[in-house]
């Protein structure tokens, strides 16, 4: 489902542990690292899809988790230019995301990559906060900053930290 404006809706996951860190996890077969998130089906709602992305993606249920809270409305990002399939019929540029900040509450041994058979992960680990901000594609760094800037209250993190680092682009 794309909206009039060519924007897909979408969820993205924001997992973080007792320490404040947050999952981040790598694609399979790539060298690029990001949050778990997904499309919205037309018969879902954001919250709905949040927990079927989060068991097809991470292998974690409801009962493992606790949601802390959500962005207020949709975060916009585009697609570069190479990326849009313009054959396609509604053309795509990007997504709009409704962001979840979760808190995990089982053992870390729950998060699995195999309960689908086409996973998109195939590693994972804990985080600093503001880490993703720096390594994730280009393209997503201004609706990462949104998401965390907006949810860093709930974990107690400073929301002027982003704005005091020197440098958040891979050297």
């Amino acid at each position: 489902m794309i909206d009039s404006d060519g924007y897909r809706p979408n969820v993205g996951i924001i997992l973080s542990n007792g320490e404040r860190k947050l999952f981040w996890a790598r694609r399979i077969g790539q060298d690029a690292w990001q949050f778990p998130q997904g499309g919205i089906r037309t018969d879902e709602t954001p919250e709905e899809a949040m927990y079927r992305e989060l068991t097809e993606e991470v292998g974690l249920s409801a009962e493992h988790v606790e949601i802390i809270g959500v962005t207020r409305g949709w975060l916009r990002y585009r697609l570069p230019k190479r990326l849009i399939r313009h054959n396609s019929k509604p053309t795509c540029i990007g997504q709009k995301q409704v962001w979840f900040m979760l808190r995990l509450l089982a053992e870390e041994s729950k998060v699995r990559f195999d309960t689908t058979s086409m996973p998109e992960f195939d590693h994972w680990r804990w985080i600093d906060y503001w880490r993703p901000v720096k390594d994730v594609v280009h393209f997503k760094r201004g609706v990462y900053s949104q998401a965390l800037q907006e949810l860093a209250h709930l974990l107690g993190v400073d929301k002027q930290a982003l704005s005091r680092k020197q440098d958040y682009h891979r050297p």
